[in-house]
């Protein structure tokens, strides 16, 4: 059943067109690349922020920048993943290291949720103070989590 799924997807006439393209699959190839690198970037930038890092930047207004940042790139990375996905469904779906990347991204998510909920209170404090641990906790918790979902999807070629 499954198997027929993937089929069905890499059958599609926009997958089909996107496989058979010179330029297309490159481009969305290294937009996907690019979207991970700024989405990865800004994580690290507003982790170490929180935990203490590039404390001379307006915590605030720098984090907001970032989140937004992160927010774009992690849009992009997830359309053109999709779009890269759909070349080969069959053979991603079967791939340890995808399927362990698409399990760390929700997880990742629910840790951004997470921080922003319980750093409510602190955000609305000023920004010069240490963070509380849990803040601090979950933004060691979405470093680990994003360079684990970086290193998955590196694996994915090698597996």
């Amino acid at each position: 059943m499954a198997a027929d799924l993937f089929a069905w997807i890499e059958a599609l006439a926009p997958v089909v067109a996107l496989k058979r393209s010179f330029l297309a699959y490159p481009l969305v190839n290294a937009a996907h690349i690019l979207s991970i690198g700024v989405l990865v970037t800004t994580v690290i930038l507003m982790d170490l922020r929180i935990l203490g890092g590039l404390s001379a930047i307006d915590g605030r207004t720098f984090i907001a920048l970032m989140r937004r940042l992160a927010l774009f790139a992690f849009a992009g990375a997830v359309l053109t993943g999709a779009s890269l996905f759909s070349v080969r469904a069959g053979d991603y779906a079967a791939n340890p290291a995808f399927l362990l990347k698409m399990a760390l991204i929700p997880v990742a998510v629910l840790n951004m949720f997470l921080f922003r909920h319980l750093a409510r209170g602190w955000e609305a404090a000023t920004w010069r103070h240490d963070p509380p641990r849990f803040v601090r906790g979950t933004a060691a918790t979405s470093l680990l989590l994003w360079l684990a979902v970086l290193l998955c999807g590196r694996f994915i070629a090698f597996l």
